[in-house]
């Protein structure tokens, strides 16, 4: 007997690590609300005709997504125009508050927009990353306090990252999961 699970691949392109935490989570999430998942970073991912909704994920660096999912979608484009596609974003935009920062964090770069709109998906989320100053400039640093960025380490909001994959399911038709994932 074949399984009525909807099959999903989750990918993602990460650099330090915090994308694969949350293309892990929202697979984990997926997973146990019934639905058979597969993850994989973009240079691996599994070929897309085996399955019926992709999730994407990529962490945003100079106002675009990585090399590695900018490729992804590319070379994917039509598969994932007649896919079910739900596509997130790791950056620091999210962060941001105070007058500037907000406005600024709810601006989707264009070369994303563009990129987004390509492949049309269901829906597009933008979340916080984890953002250290070790390494960073000053000049990088003082720009950041000033666009209204607050404090430094994990920003990732997990409770907004939750509901984004709740709404995932409920779009499939799966059950309520019948318990909660650890955040990493």
């Amino acid at each position: 007997m074949e399984s009525k699970a909807p099959r999903i691949a989750v990918v993602y392109a990460t650099e330090m690590g915090s994308t694969r935490d949350i293309a892990e989570f929202i697979a984990a999430e997926l997973k146990d609300q019934g639905a058979e998942v597969e993850l994989s970073d973009a240079e691996h991912a599994p070929e897309l005709s085996h399955f019926d909704t992709v999730v994407l994920g990529s962490a945003i660096h100079d106002m675009d997504f990585l090399p590695a999912g900018v490729t992804f979608v590319r070379t994917h484009r039509e598969a994932l125009r007649n896919k079910n596609v739900w596509l997130f974003s790791v950056g620091l935009g999210p962060a941001l508050g105070g007058p500037i920062g907000s406005r600024i964090g709810r601006i989707v770069p264009k070369k994303i927009a563009a990129l987004r709109d390509s492949i049309s998906p269901r829906d597009y989320q933008a979340f916080s990353g984890h953002y250290e100053h070790v390494g960073v400039s000053l000049k990088a640093r003082i720009l950041y306090r000033l666009m209204g960025g607050g404090r430094y380490g994990d920003l990732r909001d997990w409770a907004a990252i939750r509901a984004w994959s709740t709404s995932i399911a409920r779009s499939l038709g799966l059950p309520a999961a019948q318990s909660n994932t650890v955040v990493p």
